[in-house]
């Protein structure tokens, strides 16, 4: 599932860099709200002339893993830092403002399913929480 998950965020690097998923592989690794909100963004970010320029990191930790269920699932937790992740204007290259004192390295709860041979990561919710 760790191998999914990096794959997940190379494939929404790749989305976000020109604000569509179109010729990436994303619906591979990720499903469910992970999917729609990551489509929703893409159209939100689209429509605003957005789209961002480098790439985040993460440090991920799996918190729980239950292989023995009939559909295995994972709990994951991962320190994502965006600082080096930015959101640009496509047309003039020149940074959207962003809030002063907002979180660029903060705390993400992943929740993974596998499915068949293919883990799929389901949800991924941003905690208000410093890494």
């Amino acid at each position: 599932m760790l191998e999914a998950y990096s794959k997940m965020w190379d494939e929404q690097v790749k989305a976000y860099r020109k604000a569509d998923l179109t010729g990436t592989d994303l619906d591979e690794y990720a499903a469910a709200l992970a999917l729609s909100s990551t489509k929703r963004d893409l159209k939100d970010l689209r429509s605003k002339g957005i789209v961002a320029a480098g790439a985040p990191t993460h440090e991920v930790d799996v918190t729980q893993i239950d292989v023995a269920a009939k559909v295995p699932r994972a709990e994951l937790t991962d320190c994502l830092d965006t600082a080096k992740w930015t959101l640009i204007y496509s047309k003039s290259g020149k940074p959207v403002e962003m809030p002063e004192k907002r979180l660029t390295r903060y705390v993400n709860r992943i929740e993974a399913e596998k499915w068949g041979k293919q883990w799929k990561i389901l949800d991924v919710t941003p905690e208000q929480q410093a890494c």
